[in-house]
């Protein structure tokens, strides 16, 4: 026994032991792998000596003599905080996820080659002018001198899943923009999701669900009817792809406000672009200085331009505008010959490409891609696409303006940050392609204005809403509008621009540019603040960008507040209600309730009736059961009145709450449901460093109010979360550049150890911001950090 006892404790010691050692080792790696902010190093390629000094908030200011040194610098410092972020971007873009993760991405990886996106991206380079490819090329060169010089300190994601990455190129940043491209062009998703709805629902109930436009907010048309449609159909590979690269799901805010509405007398303008939010963030805050041009803002890993931000003259914004830019073809395959397919000219050979796909832990798998005159055929990968094209003898094929081989529009973000005024501003929008978008303009001499630049096709027949014949030829796409009848204006007389995902133009309008708009409920509360005259400020930008209001809220509250019962529950909660002002805020159970009702109410009038297709979407279609009750609901609501419905999902909603955070509603918050869940995929698996990698902050604001956050999945676990939202802000001060303000999710650094891990989080959930600025003798003189770069 004492023998037992004695060899126990050796046994509990040397799993203590080797505990500590593991522990230990772990930190080892972890402390390790943290970048340097001091100090020389040396860059291939660099033109002159180049200083970096890292601010407070661990964002770097890069002084330099040229552009392209500035961009060897970027390329560094992106290398040293973001890397892993980068490798997993360029890893979408090539589809080789599935060599690092396994099984789980075979899908994904399928889907990117199918669609040959790397090849694009290496042509689209290919096509860029010499001084654009100097720029990429040089960014490349800096990427690549971190990677050569700490080969043993590499982010610890790489240790973790047991690669190293490879040299980086300059396709590797073209890509990302048609990853960006795809991501916010999905108008395909939804052809489907109509072709298979219309399957189940009357043409009543269809109009329904994509209600008309009606007088909501047009950012350069007038309003009209105009169907919109807000819904999204689950389609795995590209959602999948979607939570990789930060990009699924878009939706953003933007206006820009002339100086005869300012205080300042100068042009004031906003932006904030939502989307799937993490940690890291996908933006990182720059700021490059150089003799000729200092622009900030935020840029993206991998990428060596400032995305969206200002220089010294001018300052632009985007949102994305959900063109119609995709259509999804019916192809017949030749009876006589299966390896070609008819086209109006005759049977034509599928184009063929072999692709052989590396899958952790499996062996090697061959993926055999067809394409057509319209584009790559989606149905041999997705054989539920097969369901929609009539019969036997059919594939699906997609035609996609974000496909092209000779995108320019890397090259048009890097002009965009050189440019001084709106002629050169419009002259750099016309290289870009793809994805269409919203961008705002504002210049430091006065001038507002707004462009819609993207390839859009003209199509011979059809509006592009549902999947189309192939053979006849009646519905292709016969040229692209030109970039003259774009929809555009400047310096308007109202004196202000906006756009949040609302439609641009009626649905009559020339050329047309589709029907799938946003709900307008942000667009709405915008025009009703800039209904007033009051001068406008930073403050009052930054108040906005704040702004918990939301006017889903407020036109619903009516359907439920009308109610009469005789249950002591419901009445007490209608009382609340009724004097509650929709504003969303953290501490409130109102939001709790109304968010959580809006969710039984689309489940007992959609997803019950409509299965997975409609199932647990959240807050979805506010807009549809705001036009479904106005309208009596007969197609919907069984006894032609949904008063019923209206309170069996109120007290649905109050069941769920009371099951999950008791029946005393003076302890109800809408912060304990709408958390912000930061989650670092790869470190949330890891146990210990899960509680550091994973950021958790209770949240104000919902999926309807400027101040964006929600999620578009339901999760049983947390049905509020707010995985959605702005993940950048920028408040841009014509008048004095160095006023302006920024503002990221999380930190500077992906490293979760690093003090610049999570530092902004806090500023960020309370609308707060930051400034960029400062003389490198300034920045010196406050003692902060500083890297040397040398030839």
């Amino acid at each position: 026994m004492k023998a037992f006892h004695r060899y126990t404790l050796l046994a509990v010691a040397t799993l203590c032991l080797l505990c500590v050692a593991a522990v230990g080792t772990v930190a080892w790696i972890l402390y390790g792998t943290l970048p340097s902010y001091s100090g020389t190093a040396h860059i291939h390629g660099l033109g002159d000596k180049t200083t970096v000094y890292r601010d407070d908030h661990g964002v770097p200011h890069i002084f330099a003599k040229t552009m392209n040194d500035a961009a060897r610098a970027l390329g560094y410092v992106h290398a040293s905080e973001r890397l892993f972020q980068m490798e997993m971007q360029r890893r979408a873009g090539q589809g080789r996820l599935s060599e690092i993760v396994g099984a789980p991405m075979i899908d994904v990886d399928k889907f990117i080659r199918t669609l040959g996106l790397y090849q694009l991206a290496e042509s689209s380079f290919a096509s860029m002018s010499p001084d654009a490819q100097d720029y990429f090329k040089a960014y490349a060169e800096g990427v690549n001198s971190w990677l050569e010089q700490h080969p043993r300190s590499l982010p610890p994601e790489f240790a973790l899943l047991g690669f190293n990455p490879e040299p980086w190129k300059p396709a590797d940043s073209v890509v990302w923009g048609k990853l960006m491209a795809l991501q916010l062009s999905k108008n395909y998703k939804l052809e489907v999701f109509r072709a298979t709805l219309a399957k189940k629902l009357s043409t009543a109930q269809m109009h329904d669900l994509f209600p008309p436009y009606g007088n909501a907010p047009m950012t350069v048309g007038n309003p009209q009817a105009v169907d919109n449609a807000s819904f999204n159909l689950d389609f795995r590979p590209i959602d999948k792809l979607g939570s990789v690269t930060g990009l699924d799901h878009a939706a953003s805010n933007e206006w820009v406000i002339s100086g005869k509405r300012t205080e300042s007398g100068k042009p004031i303008l906003a932006n904030d672009p939502h989307l799937t939010l993490g940690a890291p963030i996908l933006w990182y805050l720059a700021r490059i200085v150089t003799p000729d041009l200092t622009v900030s803002g935020a840029s993206v890993p991998g990428l060596p331009v400032i995305l969206l931000g200002q220089n010294q003259s001018i300052a632009w914004g985007m949102t994305t505008t959900g063109s119609d830019v995709q259509d999804l073809f019916i192809e017949s395959i030749d009876p006589v010959n299966p390896t070609h397919y008819l086209t109006p000219n005759g049977s034509e050979p599928f184009g063929q490409r072999h692709e052989v796909i590396h899958v952790k832990g499996m062996r090697d798998i061959a993926l055999n891609v067809r394409t057509t005159r319209h584009g790559p055929v989606l149905s041999d990968i997705d054989q539920s696409l097969l369901d929609l094209t009539g019969g036997p003898g059919k594939v699906m094929a997609l035609a996609f303006t974000g496909l092209g081989a000779n995108d320019t529009s890397a090259e048009a973000m890097m002009r965009i940050n050189r440019v001084t005024g709106w002629q050169d501003f419009l002259a750099a929008m016309k290289l870009y392609q793809a994805p269409p978008q919203n961008v705002v303009f504002a210049d430091a001499k006065g001038g507002i204005g707004f462009i819609n630049p993207g390839l859009l096709p003209v199509r011979k027949k059809g509006n592009g809403t549902v999947p189309v014949d192939g053979a006849s030829g009646a519905y292709d796409w016969g040229s692209m509008v030109p970039f003259d009848q774009m929809p555009k204006m400047f310096n308007p007389p109202s004196g202000v621009i906006f756009n949040a995902n609302n439609a641009l133009v009626s649905a009559n309008n020339k050329p047309y540019l589709g029907v799938d708009w946003e709900e307008p409920f942000r667009a709405e509360r915008l025009q009703e603040i800039f209904e007033d005259d009051q001068l406008q400020t930073l403050d009052s930008s930054a108040a906005i960008q704040a702004d918990h209001v939301s006017l889903a809220a407020r036109q619903l509250l009516p359907f439920l507040t009308k109610q009469k019962t005789s249950d002591t529950r419901l009445n007490t909660v209608l009382d609340m209600l009724r004097t509650w002002d929709g504003a969303m805020d953290k501490n409130r159970p109102e939001p709790l309730i109304f968010d959580a009702w809006l969710h039984h109410m689309h489940e007992r009038l959609f997803a019950k009736r409509l299965g997975d297709q409609m199932k647990s979407k959240g807050p979805f279609a506010a807009a549809s059961i705001a036009f479904i009750l106005n309208h009596d609901g007969a197609a919907w609501c069984d006894d032609k009145n949904c008063n019923a419905i209206i309170m069996a999902a109120l007290d649905d909603a109050l069941n769920m709450i009371t099951d999950r955070h008791g029946s005393d509603m003076t302890r109800w918050a809408w912060g304990t449901e709408h958390r912000a869940l930061l989650t670092n995929k790869v470190f949330t698996h890891v146990p210990k460093i899960k509680d550091v990698a994973d950021l958790d902050l209770p949240s104000s604001g919902d999926f309807y109010t400027l101040d964006r956050g929600g999620s578009f999945e339901f999760d049983a676990d947390h049905p509020f979360a707010r995985v959605h939202g702005g993940g950048y802000r920028a408040i841009y001060d014509l008048n004095d550049t160095s006023r302006s303000r920024f503002m990221i999710t999380t930190g500077e650094s992906g490293h979760p150890l690093s003090p610049h891990y999570s530092d902004l989080a806090p500023l960020w959930v309370d609308v707060k911001a930051i400034t960029l600025t400062g003389t490198a003798q300034e920045l010196s003189e406050k003692g902060f950090p500083h890297l040397n770069l040398r030839p």
